[in-house]
């Protein structure tokens, strides 16, 4: 005769698997928000290089290209999200 051993089952509430939860929702939410101003720094050497060697600040195909990215990985919301990102990378157009 084989004995079986029982796994001890662990057991949360909800508002412990919610605290959990909103724990992670917190530390995704710090690293976009690192991950934004890596790309504002980023952008703006972009735009300043841009402009010093005669081009303009904006590249209008470029940012149609990130904006198709986005609304092709998270629909319709996604082409908002580029375009927030957009704004806070070079400012109001």
């Amino acid at each position: 005769m084989t004995q079986m051993t029982q796994t001890p089952q662990v057991t949360t509430t909800p508002e412990a698997t919610i605290a959990d939860a909103r724990e992670r929702i917190d530390a995704l939410d710090d690293r976009i928000i690192g991950l934004i101003q890596e790309r504002m720094a980023v952008s703006a050497v972009v735009q300043q290089t841009r402009i010093a060697s005669g081009g303009r600040r904006v590249h209008l195909s470029r940012e149609m290209e990130i904006l198709a990215r986005y609304r092709d990985a998270l629909g319709k919301p996604g082409t908002g999200l580029a375009m927030t990102l957009l704004e806070l990378c070079r400012g109001r157009v």
